[in-house]
């Protein structure tokens, strides 16, 4: 028994919040960080230590590693993650999945053939808040969950990030940046979607980069940056969801389920922790339920990926969970295109949950 071996590919801003758990995972070993800019992966692998960094090929190829973690941008995810399964390794990719059906599932049945694992982000999920929040409304401290509320409203990344073009063009904006977050709690209380309907709008062409290097730089808005989306599920539940990038006043991260017996307001699904808090008819104020169990951070959904492996048993933030998001997703938007309602044909597994004492800093493997 050993530690599995992984690969980072991709040393951009969000490796570092990988690598910071990754390297302290005792059950994975960090072999190798590869980037096209091999002296972005340089850098980075000195900085946690990490003994070989290159190009893409030196983690493909290395015969220790066993898990490549996809950190790429958006566009690049189905073919690096293809590149990796094709040369033998399980891969954990960033969300989204994929831009679009056919690629995403092109990738998921050539894993399947190679008898191969996908996993994805967003792994919040796991994290000590959502898994306490899906312990109340399992136990049925809300009765039957019914409907669903959840905003995301921002004025726009590009006053804060110093490259923020990326986040407006195809695959992103905040249906496809935070909408992974959002719409994966959703299925995990009330489970997979079957049909949905958005409108949606963009209020600028164009947007002037407000930081760093490149500030006063104009780039082209590409998508829809409000939207605003209904979601049936095949529970019959419903929900109602805001993703946007046009508002003044932020507020995010609200999420709030409504059963039968009671109302939950659940953490911001952005994150891995965060209170729980219930209000039952005849309440004068929340009742706060304090979140139990791990919450790292991420790359918690690779290492249980890596257990899951070992122990011969389905992991939690699965390919073809994440796959359904994407499928969510787009059909959001063909709904915006078309002003009707779109079927969703996918379906999500039933994410098992998450041991209250399940350990990431310890060795089990």
């Amino acid at each position: 028994m050993s530690p599995v071996g992984v690969a980072v590919i991709g040393a951009g801003t969000i490796s570092k919040q990988y690598l910071d758990n990754l390297t302290i995972f005792p059950d994975l070993k960090v072999l190798v960080v590869a980037d096209l800019f091999e002296e972005a992966a340089r850098a980075r692998a000195e900085e946690y230590g990490i003994p070989e960094w290159g190009g893409v090929d030196k983690a493909l190829n290395h015969p220790d590693v066993g898990i490549i973690v996809n950190l790429t941008i958006p566009a690049a995810h189905v073919e690096v993650a293809t590149a990796a399964v094709t040369a033998g390794k399980h891969v954990w990719t960033e969300k989204p999945f994929s831009l679009d059906r056919e690629s995403g599932l092109g990738l998921l049945k050539t894993a399947d053939a190679a008898g191969l694992r996908l996993g994805c982000a967003p792994d919040t999920f796991l994290g000590a808040g959502l898994q306490t929040a899906l312990r109340v409304i399992n136990r049925g401290d809300i009765g039957t969950p019914l409907t669903a509320m959840t905003t995301f409203q921002t004025p726009g990344p590009e006053s804060w990030h110093p490259n923020p073009a990326f986040l407006f063009q195809q695959g992103a904006g905040p249906l496809f940046d935070m909408g992974p977050y959002y719409l994966t709690t959703l299925v995990q209380v009330f489970g997979s979607i079957r049909k949905v309907a958005a409108v949606g709008s963009k209020s600028r062409d164009v947007r002037v980069i407000g930081s760093g290097p490149k500030a006063g730089g104009e780039f082209t808005v590409e998508v829809p940056t409000h939207v605003s989306a209904m979601a049936q599920f095949e529970s019959g539940a419903s929900s109602h969801s805001v993703f946007s990038f046009e508002s003044p006043r932020q507020r995010m991260g609200f999420v709030e389920i409504t059963g039968t017996e009671a109302t939950l307001s659940l953490p911001d699904p952005n994150y891995f922790d965060g209170d729980v808090k219930l209000w039952r008819a005849g309440d004068e104020d929340w009742t706060t339920i304090a979140a139990t169990g791990p919450a790292n951070g991420r790359g918690m959904g690779v290492l249980d990926m890596a257990r899951s492996i070992r122990a011969g048993v389905p992991h939690r933030a699965t390919g073809q969970l994440a796959y359904h998001v994407l499928d969510s997703m787009v059909a959001i938007t063909e709904s915006m295109e078309t002003g009707s309602f779109v079927d969703v044909v996918s379906s999500a597994p039933a994410s098992a949950a998450l041991p209250e004492d399940w350990a990431p800093e310890s060795a089990s493997l």
